[in-house]
């Protein structure tokens, strides 16, 4: 996946690096999952061509149904592809250039050996850990949003990686919510807490987990999934990651290119409020749907209905206000 990023290397100093960026999305387990995953994907791949200024050509999404999305997808996401993209980056990226690889699909755990479910053979740690050896690059972030994901950070931790998991161990085995709000970081003013124009790594990472939490406690069920992120190389994930932190310093230092000025896309402020509450909207609607198996049918399928029918009237709201 190839991207241009930026680093700052000195803290309050960005330099600005070329750098690659890797999206794979892999099995999703039922088709509903699928849409997401790869909508998900899809808003990461335009959101850094669109409004972080990296050039497409530097963006690598290999996808589990090409069909699905030929307009963003380069390739099927199966084992000889993954190898072929990682061999591009190998190629590519330099040793002070930055490389991003950010898994979203399904992951699975037998109780020794995690995996990343792709169309043919899965993939596991141990299967991503040479690929990861032959890149140069000495600033390459490793981020799986997938179930089951947290053995990957002891097997993928070392110098120069950032390691990011959905998920504190494989027993966490449920859909999980981190890669939704992931990706919103890169866009979400909120997200940016130093308010430097730019959303690093740990912002992204702090955003998506506080977001997470407050899905789960909206429908009042106890969360499957506990985010972790390495940057130090011991093999250890943090929970709470921090500039000052055992783990953290680096992240805080990563960011995803470099954002265009923020420019409303509407001058009407009503119009703009609209649109953010439909955003809003939407979003509570895809993690409902990734909560799917832990809620009761009936409470599910009613609150979905209450969610969709309040989204119809704000689309409604905003067609009335002159928008689209």
């Amino acid at each position: 996946m190839g991207v241009l990023l930026l680093l700052a290397v000195i803290p309050g100093t960005a330099v600005a690096q070329t750098s690659h960026l890797l999206i794979i999305v892999g099995l999703a387990g039922d088709p509903e999952h699928g849409e997401l995953f790869r909508k998900w994907a899809a808003t990461l791949t335009d959101t850094a061509a669109e409004r972080l200024g990296v050039p497409k050509g530097n963006i690598i999404y290999l996808g589990d149904d090409p069909a699905q999305d030929s307009k963003h997808i380069t390739a099927k996401s199966t084992r000889d592809e993954v190898g072929k993209a990682f061999a591009t980056l190998a190629a590519q990226a330099a040793e002070d250039d930055t490389v991003m690889i950010v898994l979203f699909g399904h992951g699975s755990f037998d109780g020794k050996v995690a995996k990343f479910n792709l169309p043919g053979p899965d993939m596991t740690p141990e299967d991503f850990a040479p690929l990861l050896a032959k890149l140069k690059s000495k600033r390459v972030a490793f981020v799986d949003t997938t179930s089951a994901s947290g053995p990957f950070i002891e097997a993928l931790s070392g110098p120069g990686r950032t390691i990011v998991t959905a998920t504190r161990n494989g027993a966490e085995r449920f859909a999980t919510l981190f890669g939704r709000f992931f990706v919103d970081a890169f866009t979400a003013e909120a997200a940016d807490a130093d308010r430097n124009g730019r959303v690093s790594l740990l912002e992204a990472f702090a955003f998506a987990k506080r977001e997470v939490a407050n899905a789960y406690e909206r429908e009042g069920l106890l969360m499957t999934e506990h985010a972790l992120l390495d940057d130090n190389g011991d093999r250890e994930g943090s929970a709470d990651p921090g500039p000052q932190a055992r783990d953290g310093r680096v992240a805080a230092v990563l960011s995803l290119g470099q954002p265009a000025s923020a420019a409303a896309s509407t001058a009407d402020p009503k119009l703009r409020a609209l649109y953010a509450e439909r955003q809003a909207l939407e979003q509570r609607i895809e993690s409902l749907k990734l909560l799917k198996d832990s809620m009761d049918p009936d409470r599910y399928a009613g609150e979905l209905e209450k969610l969709l029918t309040d989204l119809a009237v704000k689309s409604r709201q905003i067609r009335e206000a002159g928008g689209r």
